[in-house]
């Protein structure tokens, strides 16, 4: 319960005068409406959101619509840099080493919880330890999609595939969840030898599974309806509830006998953890703002995106339970590789 213990203590801390505002403050905070004590001075220089995996990507894609979007709202420029490597644990590293000031945020995917549970001290952080949650702009789907060259149109006919021929699957890189889940998928459901080929991001991970390089991707959706209409690339499983408007023929994971699988990936906008929580809400608020606007809501239906937002203390919430929930998944995992 690290998480809430520190967005509490954060929501006790805010520096202001009066009691009485404090008071406001916090009541406000913990139900979410906006109030507007944060620091008036903030942001009086360019604002860095570290992507921590390569461009093209997912959660990349998503970072450069809110920052576009940002650098209007809080009148100052909201850029991006990629700092891919390791599972996304280099760019996260950097971040929870970069001054907790309000300037540098790190925008990730569920990789962020993952790398700790199955890389343990390599990875260089923990997620309750080392960083503030702000908010969860997005979510996507996880999608498993193939070279149109293999034939397969749904995960029946991949899985007979599998069965006679030795094919190997990209993903983000190594521990990612799309890994467990597919890893899961092939080698515990199907008992098939699929190789996992790990990569800098889903971005050059979708590219190889185009180009031929990797049969299979498996991750976020973004960007795979170009390909699709290019007639490169086919969908045969999505961990929507139900089918994307956008791709219509391709079919979720539970029509086709598989309702266990049904992770989304979030993208998630966190800060170090001693940032001042008055610049946590008032970034917060941004991004609230800003997905609320038509112009990203469109780009964001444009690739497959859900908007979720809400409160710093919602967004704490939702990381909290997913820690839990990718803490048994992991602890499980092991437990069959040992066997």
């Amino acid at each position: 319960m690290q998480f809430l213990r520190t967005i509490y203590n954060g929501l006790l801390q805010v520096r202001i005068r009066q009691i009485s505002i404090c008071k406001v403050i916090v009541l406000s905070s913990m139900i979410g409406i906006p109030y507007s004590f944060a620091q008036s001075d903030y942001p009086n220089k360019p604002i860095r959101f570290v992507v921590a995996f390569a461009p093209g990507g997912s959660t990349d894609i998503a970072a450069r619509i809110l920052a576009q979007s940002l650098s209007g709202i809080l009148k100052q420029s909201v850029f991006v840099e990629n700092k891919p490597g390791a599972g996304a644990s280099i760019g996260t590293q950097y971040v929870a080493g970069s001054p907790p000031d309000g300037y540098t945020f790190l925008l990730t995917s569920p990789s962020f919880i993952v790398n700790p549970l199955t890389m343990g001290a390599i990875a260089g952080y923990l997620p309750d330890r080392d960083f503030m949650p702000v908010s969860i702009p997005a979510t996507q789907p996880m999608g498993v999609v193939v070279n149109e060259k293999i034939g397969a149109k749904n995960l029946a006919e991949l899985k007979e595939l599998a069965s006679k021929d030795k094919m190997s699957f990209a993903t983000a890189g190594n521990g990612t969840p799309p890994n467990l889940t597919c890893d899961h998928l092939f080698s515990q459901l199907w008992k098939s030898d699929v190789t996992h080929i790990p990569y800098k991001g889903s971005g050059p991970a979708l590219i190889a599974a185009v180009g031929g390089e990797t049969p299979i991707f498996c991750g976020a959706v973004a960007g795979v309806s170009q390909f699709m209409k290019q007639g490169k690339v086919k969908v045969v499983a999505v961990s929507s509830d139900k089918r994307l408007v956008s791709m219509p023929d391709a079919p979720t994971f539970s029509e086709q006998g598989y309702p266990q699988i049904k992770d989304d990936l979030w993208v998630g906008v966190f800060a170090p953890i001693k940032t001042p929580t008055d610049i946590v809400m008032k970034m917060n608020q941004a991004i609230s703002q800003a997905i609320q606007t038509k112009d990203v809501q469109d780009k964001l239906d444009q690739n497959d995106f859900i908007t979720v937002g809400g409160t710093v203390l919602q967004t704490g919430e939702r990381i909290q339970a997913d820690i839990a929930r990718w803490t048994k998944t992991v602890k499980e995992s092991k437990s069959r590789t040992s066997k």
